[in-house]
């Protein structure tokens, strides 16, 4: 199930990337991710059915995620939380895929973006892991980047920088922090666990 966690940014990156260069009349600096899902782009249905492949992708994600802490920390709350809050967001993107932009039912895929707090769960639930230092900081260091890319594209921080001109850019950089995390986290939890098993086996 962690291999999933490298295997959902990927399909969401290639999606997008493969979406972007069949449809060579968008214009990344202005229009956002979701347009080449719009029902009227002419990538919808490419761009939907990788974006709903990653919200199954995602979960299970979640799932390993979720199973990781329980099995390396006995932290089975934060586990509970991790796994919930990657099931949302799966959730939420199947929906936004679902029913494509400019359907209402498509901002459902603001529940994807709860991910955004899912390093500070795995921060709280690997507290007590000495080897897991390096990760700690990663992991807050992501979270600090995505919070000060979500005031800056809410327009909280610094209002003239991101506007219609680069607004494509901006969101783009944020989906990949949101997603590149996922990956490098997913790598070292399995590698935790391996190491585990491996004193286990040797005890």
């Amino acid at each position: 199930m962690l291999a999933c966690g490298v295997a959902a940014p990927a399909t969401a990156i290639a999606t997008t990337l493969v979406a972007m260069a069949a449809d060579p009349g968008l214009n990344p600096a202005r229009h956002d991710i979701s347009e080449l899902g719009g029902i009227a782009a002419p990538t919808h249905a490419l761009f939907n059915d990788g974006v709903l492949v990653t919200s199954v992708l995602a979960t299970l994600a979640g799932g390993g995620f979720g199973l990781a802490l329980g099995l390396l920390t006995q932290a089975r709350i934060v586990a509970l939380l991790t796994a919930g809050l990657f099931a949302m967001a799966g959730f939420g993107m199947a929906e936004a895929a679902v029913f494509p932009w400019p359907d209402p039912r498509h901002m459902a895929i603001n529940l994807a973006l709860g991910i955004e707090f899912a390093p500070l769960l795995l921060v709280w639930g690997l507290r007590s892991r000495n080897d897991a230092a390096r990760l700690r900081v990663f992991l807050i260091a992501a979270f600090a980047v995505m919070a000060l890319l979500t005031v800056l594209t809410r327009h909280l921080l610094l209002p003239r920088l991101v506007n219609d001109a680069n607004v494509g850019w901006w969101e783009r950089i944020y989906a990949l922090v949101l997603v590149g995390w996922v990956a490098v986290a997913a790598v070292s939890l399995d590698r935790r666990l391996r190491d585990a098993m491996k004193a286990v086996s040797a005890a």
